[in-house]
């Protein structure tokens, strides 16, 4: 039904990375969220009136609280598609996280409540009615909830939407609160054993489960996250296909949202070429990024000695003796200063985040290679670290 609509009402719906084509997505999944979700309330209450099994009511209100996410979506999914502003030059996208965190929070809280309300049911237990109504209404909601997963995760994964993936969770775990009660109610019916109280404990713990790793996966693009191994891959060869490109570092990928990111480097180009070339080579780079990964970009010239020998040899020496401290330390922006009693040797290093040593130790260790070197250098250091 999604694709159906989705080719009736969203133009160009190939085209995921635009704003405006994930925008209508969204809508239309949470437009038919709230539906479902709806109708999906109203049977349920009526198989927990006519069960009496408190596990089948709150399931009810579960799906009532998701028609609650499901509006909570579809703001998040208008809002985030509006223009940038002055007071938000970088556009709305990072509401399509908070979005997805509110609904994170939602399923936090129906699992709470329904563990609550499990609690007092196995300290004042209720009696469970069979009906083969309720039975057909569990067996119709756990389809519609699995239809509704389905759909949510093939929409947030073809769209990156985090809010997407959180939705998609919520469905799938009533898929499973729902089985779980279905379980229980023919146990008690059969077996003449309730457990429905136990039941209803066991899927809020599954439920608060969820939510909490629902929490983490929309609150980390919030804090930010590095880019993934393949968009620096894309971004690497890009830069890499112009000759006059010798080395790329400082490479930062700023995420405002999905489809919208800025991406910043350091390029590293021959201090003899013709400066007017070289900045045209700058720009076309940044023009090429721009368009294949639908970004901005903008890129420093770092202007570096590549006919000098003996800069280039104490580079190499320098590169080589700083992974005696640690394998994963790199160098760049490399470059001697020469005077008359000592020369300069200025450059960065690049410490990972999980190194423990301080950056004090690091700075002194690397200095002391660099006076190994010869006792006329003098170590210039700027310690960097990688976001990428």
């Amino acid at each position: 039904m999604i694709s159906l609509l989705s080719k009736i009402f969203i133009r160009n719906r190939e085209d995921t990375s635009s704003p405006a084509v994930r925008s209508a997505f969204g809508t239309l999944c949470g437009i038919m969220g709230i539906i479902l979700n709806i109708v999906l309330f109203g049977i349920k209450m009526l198989a927990g009136i006519l069960s009496g099994a408190i596990s089948i009511m709150a399931d009810a209100f579960n799906n009532l609280t998701d028609a609650g996410s499901s509006v909570i979506t579809l703001i998040g999914f208008r809002m985030s598609g509006q223009k940038p502003d002055r007071d938000h030059p970088f556009g709305h996208g990072r509401i399509e996280y908070v979005s997805g965190l509110i609904v994170s929070m939602l399923i936090i809280l129906v699992g709470f409540e329904l563990g609550k309300t499990s609690l007092e049911k196995i300290i004042t237990p209720e009696p469970v009615e069979f009906s083969i109504v309720a039975v057909i209404i569990l067996v119709c909601s756990i389809l519609g909830k699995a239809y509704m997963a389905l759909y949510n995760f093939r929409i947030g994964k073809m769209i990156s939407s985090a809010a997407m993936r959180a939705t998609a969770q919520d469905s799938l775990n009533d898929c499973i609160a729902t089985g779980a009660v279905l379980i229980c109610l023919l146990i008690s019916h059969f077996l003449n054993f309730n457990i429905d109280a136990y039941c209803g404990l066991a899927v809020s713990a599954f439920i608060l489960f969820s939510g909490l790793r629902s929490v983490k996966e929309t609150m980390d693009p919030l804090l930010g996250t590095p880019p993934s191994e393949e968009f620096i891959k894309q971004i690497e060869e890009i830069v890499y296909s112009y000759e006059g490109v010798e080395g790329i570092h400082d490479l930062i990928v700023h995420d405002y949202g999905p489809a919208r990111t800025m991406i910043s480097l350091h390029a590293e180009v021959s201090c003899d070429a013709d400066l007017l070339e070289t900045h045209d080579m700058i720009d076309n780079i940044e023009k090429e990024l721009c368009e294949t990964l639908n970004c901005d970009a903008v890129i420093h010239m770092d202007p570096i000695a590549t006919n000098d020998e003996l800069t280039n040899s104490v580079r190499a020496k320098v590169a080589s003796l700083v992974t005696c401290i640690d394998p994963a330390l790199t160098i760049h922006d490399f470059r001697m200063v020469t005077g008359p009693t000592h020369t300069n040797v200025i450059f960065d290093v690049v410490v990972p985040f999980d190194l423990k040593r301080s950056d004090d130790e690091i700075r002194s260790s690397v200095e002391k290679i660099v006076k190994s070197i010869d006792e006329c250098y003098f170590s210039v250091i700027n310690i960097d670290k990688s976001y990428v």
